[in-house]
């Protein structure tokens, strides 16, 4: 049960259903209280024990907790079957479907005052507006959500924080994301608090913010904890099913603590389907790494297991930062062709406010599959777009590659003082591979 309403507010409550119900508040007290009693009660001059509830809940016809909260027990369930239900839905890829269902749920659960159930819609919404690309709106959900649950315990507030982070992240604002994450991955393993599904949403959701900034040796050991970590979870989908229907049953027969018990299993387990596109980005920096170490056969067949985990009806913006990277291993095999096509397929997801990373990188490619076909004004006008994109979001080892690119292709059409400007550019942002101004890692968990 939870916190009770004050002696106003049950009073006027027991006397509106009172009046509803046609008694005299003789019949409402007899045989255990007095009339006096109920009028005092009813004034909200008395708080009433938890026996005279339960006496004037049976005389009413109700549930004591919905007399001593204002919310029926039934509907409170009914809510959270609704809510896995929703989950489901999302966790299918039915995004648009999903957040309707969620902004409905949003409203009766302000309505009926539940923090919990709020915070449950309200991560749903931030979720689905990640999938869609609405990045403002769904940092927005997110913060909301975390004000429901300022309160309850930091493993809690992990899927709110880490949904803040990944909206900044896609926003092309690497380093305020890692920020989020690193910072909330040392509170939980500095207080002992190593809840693996916690744990393996930061750490999965770090892996791309750290790739982008050169911070390779925090990505592959992030992708390394993040893979320890995902046995744990398993896969939920048969068995959140079985719960939700076993939850409808114990609903229909009025065993509603049972039914919520089994509706939380569920809950927890379609929170563990939406771990898929997390566990995406683990193959996703295998791919990088086998690209970088030159197996690019191995690296192709990494990058396209995580395009195929992030199908086009799911989560959009993933499935095409990660078609960028296996672009680049397409044309480094000799298939620059379908290297083309597939970045032209998704550029029109990507732009300086979703995904600036990828899209530099989309039109970095691009215009070195241009300068190989001699077609230079189109390769120099994707470099171009790639730098404004690069300074944008602040990747400095990305920015002096790129400025090298466009230096050179200067150079060789007889353009040398632009050339040099690029290259000042370019050593303006030089960084040694790999390194970034991060600060010292996050505490490690105890795997």
């Amino acid at each position: 049960m939870g916190e009770r309403d004050d002696p106003g507010t049950i009073g006027r409550r027991v006397q509106r259903l009172r009046v509803e119900r046609g008694l005299t508040q003789r019949q409402l007290a007899e045989p255990v209280y007095t009339p006096a009693y109920v009028s005092t009660l009813e004034s909200g001059r008395v708080r009433p024990s938890d026996d005279a509830l339960r006496h004037l809940a049976e005389r009413l016809g109700v549930a004591f907790d919905e007399l001593a909260t204002g919310r029926s027990a039934r509907l409170v369930t009914e809510l959270r079957l609704r809510l896995t239900e929703a989950q489901r839905v999302f966790a299918v890829g039915e995004a648009e479907a999903a957040a309707e269902q969620y902004a409905e749920l949003l409203v009766e659960a302000e309505t009926q005052e539940l923090a919990g159930e709020q915070a449950a819609a309200l991560l749903g919404l931030g979720e689905c507006a990640l999938e869609t690309g609405e990045l403002v709106a769904g940092r927005q959900y997110f913060e909301r959500a975390e004000e429901c649950l300022a309160g309850a315990p930091l493993p809690a507030r992990v899927p709110a924080l880490r949904g803040r982070a990944v909206a900044h992240y896609l926003a092309g604002e690497l380093r305020y994301a890692v920020y989020l994450l690193e910072t909330t991955l040392d509170e939980l393993n500095r207080g002992g608090l190593h809840d693996p599904d916690a744990l393996l949403l930061l750490y999965a959701s770090a892996i791309g913010p750290y790739m982008d900034m050169g911070a390779h040796a925090r990505a592959a050991q992030a992708a390394e904890f993040a893979l320890t970590l995902a046995p744990q979870s398993g896969d939920p989908a048969l068995v959140a099913r079985m719960h939700r229907s076993v939850a409808r049953t114990l609903v229909a027969e009025g065993r509603l603590a049972e039914a919520d018990a089994s509706l939380a299993k569920a809950a927890e387990l379609y929170r563990g389907l939406q771990i898929r596109t997390e566990l995406a980005n683990c193959h996703w920096m295998r791919g990088y790494v086998y690209a970088q170490d030159g197996q690019l056969e191995r690296a192709e067949g990494e990058l396209r297991e995580a395009l195929g985990m992030l199908s086009a009806k799911r989560a959009a913006l993933y499935s095409s930062q990660v078609a960028v990277e296996l672009a680049d291993v397409l044309h480094r095999r000799g298939k620059s062709d379908e290297a083309a096509a597939l970045l032209l397929g998704v550029l029109d997801d990507l732009s300086p406010e979703r995904g600036a990373v990828h899209s530099a990188a989309a039109h970095r490619l691009l215009g070195i599959i241009a300068e190989d076909a001699r077609r230079t004004e189109d390769a120099e006008e994707h470099y171009v777009r790639a730098l404004s994109l690069l300074e944008r979001a602040g990747a400095a080892g990305d920015l002096a590659d790129l400025c090298r690119l466009l230096g050179d292709l200067l150079r060789r059409t007889g353009r040398v003082e632009a050339a040099m400007d690029a290259y000042r550019t370019g050593l303006g942002h030089r960084t040694a591979p790999g390194t970034t101004t991060l600060g010292p890692a996050p505490a490690q968990p105890p795997l």
